[in-house]
């Protein structure tokens, strides 16, 4: 999964569509979880890497990856 072609996205954390115009603003969790994927990183590599940098259980991971994820579909960001 990565963001469409033309959507930009800031190291800030800040996502701009402009087929709508809408922009967003993640936390820094959601900010290092758009970096790791623009960086071409899995979603297994994507948790690894998280789990192992905060000390956080996989539940947590989980839990706070589907629910970036989920917004990310939800407002058509992302290539499926």
């Amino acid at each position: 999964m990565k963001l469409k072609k033309n959507i930009a996205a800031s190291e800030a954390g800040f996502i701009f569509n402009p087929s709508t115009g809408d922009s967003f603003s993640m936390n820094d969790m959601g900010a290092e979880f758009l970096a790791l994927m623009q960086d071409g990183k899995s979603p297994d590599e994507i948790k690894t890497i998280i789990i192992s940098k905060y000390e956080v259980s996989e539940i947590i991971f989980e839990r706070d990856w589907l629910d970036f994820v989920t917004q990310l579909k939800d407002y058509k960001l992302v290539e499926v």
